[in-house]
């Protein structure tokens, strides 16, 4: 009996169970692997650590990736991807760990103090900071690379710029044959339109002149347009936007 106490009771130290569940909040995933494999190792059970390494990359793939895949306009709380993944690595200390660990502590075993579970936290807070920069920037799109401006009329060059990430080629084509339909797209002068797509809605900048908003005659040529080109699109909504010189002017707003 002795013997296997004197086992147990080593001076090997090992993280509890708060240790693990604050840990791996403030440091992220990797840090619940660091702390998960290294009680294996103080508990005599080295072999399981490669397990817990395996798990803690896939795990941590996976929530990256899923953030990176969630849009800008999906409202989860900040926080509710640290609670989750928090959780599964507490129901992985319960599942493996949880008896070996109170065995070794009510035998007198050592445990990590908080200030040594605070500055893994924090160095595993770096670490994966920078993981996740290095990420961003690499997959980050070229802004050039997502812009693009397509010409329509073989006489008079009629332009639409777009951004690949936010609306289809194949909707930019629809929305100029609309606006040939329409004749806006004609023979007389060059048109600049930029399209953005918000929802189920067309948003059409269209270069005008200064002050068109105090001109009656023409704000009634651009609601006749806005409607037919409306109606064109039976499954969308479509909003004009007028602008002087550039995008962000916006002088009027048809909708």
């Amino acid at each position: 009996m002795n013997e296997i106490l004197d086992d147990v009771i080593s001076g090997e130290k090992i993280y509890k169970n708060r240790a693990i569940w604050v840990g791996t909040f403030l440091g992220g995933p990797l840090v619940a692997g660091y702390l998960l494999s290294q009680n294996f190792k103080s508990l005599g059970q080295p072999e399981k650590i490669k397990f817990t390494w395996i798990i803690t990359i896939i795990a941590t793939i996976v929530i990256f990736g899923g953030a990176f895949m969630i849009s800008d306009d999906n409202k989860i709380p900040n926080q509710l991807i640290p609670i989750i993944y928090t959780a599964i690595a507490f129901g992985f200390y319960k599942k493996f760990q949880e008896r070996s660990a109170t065995d070794h502590i009510d035998s007198g075993g050592l445990v990590y103090s908080w200030w040594r579970v605070v500055g893994v936290s924090i160095v595993g807070l770096l670490i994966t900071s920078a993981l996740a920069f290095a990420l961003v920037f690499a997959f980050q799109p070229d802004e050039q690379s997502i812009y693009k401006t397509n010409t329509y009329g073989s006489l008079v060059k009629h332009k639409i710029s777009f951004d690949k990430t936010n609306i289809s080629e194949k909707e930019i084509h629809k929305i100029a044959d609309g606006l040939k339909e329409a004749v806006f797209f004609d023979l007389s002068i060059p048109k600049y339109v930029h399209a953005e797509k918000a929802g189920n809605t067309y948003v059409l900048y269209i270069a005008v002149i200064k002050e068109i908003e105090n001109d009656p005659i023409t704000l009634k040529y651009f609601e006749g347009l806005r409607e037919y080109i409306d109606d064109y699109f039976p499954n969308n909504s479509v909003e004009f936007r007028l602008v002087d010189d550039y995008i962000e002017n916006v002088v009027k707003v048809l909708k």
